[in-house]
C-alpha cells in the first residue's frame, strides 16, 4: 500500500460521490452571470473596509510539508481562519461587514443624507442605530459574526438556530448580546423563519444565502469573505500558483466567493476548483448533478455543522455552476482524525487548531489522492500545489474536546 493510500486509511477518508461538472470553464473569462453574482469592485471595497478595522490582522498560512509529501504532491498550503478577529472563523469577515454595511445604508434612508461610517464603528450613532434590529439564521459561525457587527453599532439582534445547533455555539452568540430563538428543523426552516419574522416585523436581515428577490446583503457577505482568499493568494511563495483548490460547500456562499476572487487573480489560468460536501448535505453535488440549481432535505446531520446546509445560495451557485470542475462528497468518518492529526502536528508541519468545518477540503483531498482514478481524473501529482481553508478553529470547545480528546489550549 503505497504511503498516501496509508494516511487515508488512518484517517478514514474516502470519498463518497464524484460529479465532473460538464459546465465548468477552466480556461475561459468570467462570464457575465458571474460578474453579476459578485464583482471585483464589489470585493475590493469590501477588502478596504474590512482591513481598515483597527483589530485587523492577516490570518496565517501554513505549508504543510508533511502532509504533501505523505499524499504525493509537490505543496499543500492551509489558510488557517481560527483567529480571525478573535471570533475563530472566517464568517467573522462575511457577517459583520455586512451588517456594517446594511445599517449604514438604512440609517442614510431614514434621515436622507450619507452615513459617515467611522462615526457609526465608533458608537456616534448608537442612538439612531439602537432603533434597527438585525436578525439572522445560523449554525454558529455567521450569527456570531452577526452578533458581534451588531454590538460594534450598537443595534438590536435576533439569531434563529435550528434544533441540532450545539449549546456552545448559542453561547459564543449570546456572548455578545443576541437573543436567540430556537426553531424546529433544520437550517433551511430557520432561515425561512428570520425572514418571515423580519419581513413582519420591519427587521433588517443579514443572511448569508441569497435567493430571487434577495442577494444585496449576501453579497456583501460573499464580498467580506474574499479578504481570506486575497490574503492566501499574497501569502503564497512568489514562484508559486495553486494548481487546485479544495473548498468545502454548505450553502456555496464561501466556495463561490473564493472560486470568484480566484477568478479575479487568475482569469484563464486559475487553478482546478474542487467542491467538497458532507453525504447528507449534498446541495451543490445535487445541483451539479441536475445542471441546476437544486434544494434537499437534510434529514441526517453532518459532523461537520457548519455545512449542514440543504438550501443553495443563489449567488454562490452562479458563480460555481461555470466555475467549480469538480464536485466531491465525504463520509463524517474522517473528520475527528483528521482534526487530531492537525492538532498533533509532526516535524514538518505546525500544530493547528480546526475545527469540524475546517477540514472538509483538506479530506477531500486526502481522498482523492489515495484514490488511483480520482488522483487521474484530477490530475494531482507531484507537481500539484493544492490550496485548502481551514475555515474556522474550535468554535464550539465541547465538541472539539470530544473530537480531539484535548482542548485548543493545549495544542498553541
Amino acid at each position: 500500500m503505497t504511503q498516501k493510500r496509508i494516511l487515508a486509511k488512518t484517517l478514514g477518508a474516502e470519498i463518497a460521490k464524484h460529479h465532473v461538472n460538464l459546465k465548468a470553464t477552466p480556461r475561459q473569462s468570467r462570464t457575465k452571470i458571474v460578474n453579476s453574482a459578485l464583482d471585483d469592485q464589489t470585493c475590493s471595497r469590501a477588502r478596504t473596509a474590512i482591513t481598515s478595522w483597527t483589530t485587523y490582522a492577516p490570518t496565517p498560512l501554513h505549508n504543510l510539508r508533511g502532509f504533501a509529501d505523505e499524499i504525493g504532491i509537490a505543496q499543500l498550503f492551509y489558510k488557517d481562519e481560527a483567529t480571525r478577529f478573535g471570533l475563530g472563523s472566517f464568517k467573522a469577515l462575511g457577517g459583520a461587514y455586512a451588517v456594517l454595511h446594511s445599517v449604514a445604508q438604512e440609517i442614510s434612508k431614514q434621515r436622507g443624507t450619507a452615513t459617515d461610517i467611522e462615526a457609526l464603528m465608533a458608537g456616534h450613532l448608537n442612538e439612531v442605530a439602537g432603533e434597527i434590529t438585525v436578525v439572522t439564521a445560523t449554525d454558529g459561525n455567521h450569527g456570531r459574526s452577526v452578533a458581534w457587527g451588531a454590538k460594534n453599532v450598537g443595534c438590536k439582534c435576533i439569531i434563529y438556530m435550528h434544533a441540532e445547533v450545539s449549546p456552545g455555539r448559542q453561547s459564543a452568540v449570546e456572548a455578545f448580546g443576541a437573543q436567540v430563538v430556537r426553531v424546529a428543523g433544520d437550517y433551511g426552516e430557520s432561515v425561512r423563519k428570520a425572514a418571515q419574522d423580519a419581513a413582519a416585523n420591519n427587521w433588517l436581515l443579514v443572511s448569508d444565502t441569497a435567493w430571487p428577490g434577495y442577494t444585496d446583503i449576501p453579497r456583501s457577505v460573499m464580498a467580506g469573505y474574499t479578504v481570506m482568499s486575497t490574503e492566501a493568494m499574497n501569502q503564497l511563495p512568489p514562484t508559486v500558483t495553486p494548481t487546485h483548490v479544495f473548498v468545502q460547500g454548505g450553502c456555496g456562499g464561501l466556495a463561490g466567493a473564493v472560486c470568484v476572487d480566484l477568478w479575479h487573480r487568475y482569469e484563464s489560468q486559475r487553478p482546478l476548483f474542487v467542491v467538497v460536501e458532507p453525504v447528507p448535505a449534498d446541495c451543490l453535488f445535487q445541483s451539479a448533478v441536475a445542471g441546476q440549481l437544486v434544494n434537499i432535505s437534510v434529514t441526517r446531520e453532518s459532523i461537520m455543522g457548519g455545512l449542514s446546509c440543504g438550501e443553495v445560495s443563489l449567488l454562490g451557485w452562479d458563480i460555481l455552476e461555470s466555475g467549480a470542475d469538480h464536485f466531491l462528497t465525504i463520509e463524517d468518518d474522517a473528520i475527528g482524525p483528521l482534526m487530531k492529526r492537525l492538532a498533533q502536528g509532526t516535524s514538518d508541519d505546525p500544530r493547528i487548531v480546526a475545527g469540524e468545518a475546517a477540514v472538509a477540503g483538506l479530506a477531500g483531498c486526502i481522498a482523492a489522492c489515495a484514490d488511483t482514478d480520482l488522483r487521474q481524473n484530477l490530475d494531482l501529482n507531484e507537481n500539484s500545489s493544492v490550496l485548502v481553508f481551514g475555515t474556522e478553529g474550535a468554535t464550539d470547545p465541547t465538541v472539539y474536546r470530544q473530537l480531539v480528546g484535548s482542548v485548543a489550549e493545549d495544542v498553541l
